[in-house]
């Protein structure tokens, strides 16, 4: 442990890095239950829009997705970053893409391997950090500010909170309802763990949710649609051979096929980015000059881990956020992102558990997320109407249009129009006057 960790040269010890691992498991373990929830279909008040992928396969799929990222960033970057499908990510891919755009959910999953086999390519060649460099870091708080409003808003409309109404498009729905009451104070609940700073709060105030549920349908005041009480606690994990290796490569053909390749590109390029300097940054391992030592190392792995999550059946694989939480516990090496993935595999055989979470439990943890990624619109200069008018504009547009690369498109192109005609054409990288050439003739062409 000590040689291939260099636990003393990290400050560090097994009991602390095992105990890290544990802290980042119960932060991020939610995605087992939300991961298939979401790319399962959608619950509205009119009933279920189903994607056709099958729940019990993504549950595996998003545990092995998980295993294989975060042993990857263990042995091969030493770092105590853990990965697995990602929010927003996961929400694009069955909102937008199949539900709204129509396209199978093969196609989809195609999307995501290419995006992951160019991902691995980019990182090899060093483009992934000129593209970095090319997106005004406003625009990149910006998006991640409006994933936030947009997963907020899902898990509304999962609640039953928020419905669709003729007159005005959305509205609140009927508080009365138990689904939305248990939803509610599940959201209530989750804040008020969240303040306190509860280690695991968002898998708590799930779990929370679920047995008031379980109590409310146990008493006979509460009448589901599905039961809410597991009938088993232990099963062999659910198979995942429906979804795993399902692609569909007569896509490649399409144009629209390549907008979506490139939207899962760009969220989850400033997404793995933005998380490995926050989160290295708390660890206190970037240089003088704010750069992540192995960075490379780094993102291969979320580059494979996205590759490998495609086959299996799942949505882009990222690095994710929660990290922060087993590094704040005093992880510093790979041997607190081994212990996160030993504890995945545990979590494999719990499916008859984690597979009965009902939509409203799940709801509150993700309105809280997206409570978490809004956080980043404090850090845009809204003084600098230049930059904030673009930023604004890709925060609205997500929610509001259902789609994460609708607000990518308006933020890139009104941030290149609004600098060229006040003359302040200079500051914009190159490569940003190209997605916008880019994404013009995706309206006028397709």
């Amino acid at each position: 442990m000590e040689r291939f960790f260099k636990l003393k040269q990290n400050n560090t010890n097994v009991k602390t890095e095992i105990f890290a691992g544990i802290t980042t498991f119960m932060t991020m373990a939610y995605i087992l239950i939300v991961n298939p929830s979401i790319l399962s279909g959608l619950q509205t008040a009119d009933g279920f829009i189903p994607t056709g992928m099958d729940k019990g396969a993504i549950f595996t799929a998003t545990a092995l997705a998980a295993v294989i990222g975060t042993l990857i960033m263990a042995l091969v970057a030493n770092y105590p970053f853990a990965l697995a499908p990602g929010m927003g990510l996961n929400a694009f891919f069955a909102f937008t893409v199949v539900l709204k755009m129509g396209y199978s959910w093969q196609v989809a999953l195609t999307a995501v391997f290419v995006e992951g086999i160019i991902f691995i390519v980019l990182t090899f060649v060093n483009v992934r950090e000129a593209l970095f460099n090319a997106i005004p870091m406003n625009l990149k708080y910006a998006v991640s500010a409006g994933i936030g409003l947009f997963i907020a808003f899902i898990g509304l409309q999962n609640a039953g909170i928020v419905v669709a109404d003729p007159a005005t498009l959305v509205t609140l729905g009927d508080m009365t309802s138990g689904a939305v009451i248990l939803a509610v104070i599940g959201v209530l609940v989750t804040a008020i763990l969240v303040v306190l700073k509860v280690k695991g709060s968002i898998l708590l105030g799930i779990l929370i949710t679920w047995v008031l549920g379980m109590i409310s349908e146990g008493i006979g005041i509460f009448h589901p649609q599905f039961s809410v009480i597991p009938t088993s606690v232990f099963s062999a994990p659910p198979s995942i051979a429906p979804i795993a290796f399902q692609f569909d490569f007569s896509a490649l053909a399409l144009a629209n096929f390549w907008v979506v390749v490139f939207s899962f590109l760009f969220v989850d390029l400033f997404d793995t980015l933005g998380t490995l300097i926050g989160v290295s940054s708390k660890a206190g391992y970037l240089d003088k000059d704010g750069k992540l030592p192995k960075i490379k190392h780094a993102l291969f792995a979320d580059s494979v881990a996205t590759v490998a999550g495609a086959c299996l059946g799942t949505s882009t694989t990222t690095t994710y956020v929660e990290s922060a939480s087993g590094v704040a516990d005093g992880g510093r090496t790979g041997l607190t992102s081994l212990t996160t993935a030993v504890f995945f595999v545990l979590a494999l055989f719990f499916s008859p558990i984690l597979l009965s979470v009902p939509a409203f439990a799940t709801a509150p943890a993700l309105i809280i997320v997206g409570f978490y990624m809004i956080e980043s619109i404090a850090k845009i200069d809204f003084s600098d109407f230049t930059e904030a008018i673009p930023a604004f504009l890709t925060i609205l547009v997500m929610p509001l249009s259902y789609s994460i690369s609708e607000g990518i498109v308006f933020g890139v192109v009104s941030y290149v129009v609004i600098n060229l005609c006040v003359k302040k054409g200079k500051k914009v990288h190159p490569i940003m006057y190209i997605l916008s050439i880019l994404f013009v003739l995706k309206y006028i062409l397709l």
